[in-house]
């Protein structure tokens, strides 16, 4: 008898840190087209993955001094 492996569903410590690349075009598709520009132009001018500029701006709205979600504290 053989055994077989099974891949873990679960999302690699780094995504669950971070907002994936994946889950950003997702958000950035259903946002209108001049806000998806604004977030190109953004993650263009600081050199940044446009993800790591959606996880800026959701991680700042919910607390004003963080930058990612890693450091997040949401007081809501």
């Amino acid at each position: 008898m053989t055994s077989t492996k099974i891949e873990s569903s679960r999302p690699a410590p780094e995504q669950i840190e971070h907002l994936s690349p994946v889950a950003a075009r997702m958000m950035l598709a259903a946002f209108p087209e001049h806000i998806q520009a604004a977030f190109q132009r953004r993650a263009q001018e600081i050199n940044y993955p446009v993800e790591a500029v959606l996880e800026m701006a959701i991680a700042g709205f919910l607390d004003r001094e963080a930058l990612s979600f890693v450091d997040c504290q949401p007081r809501y």
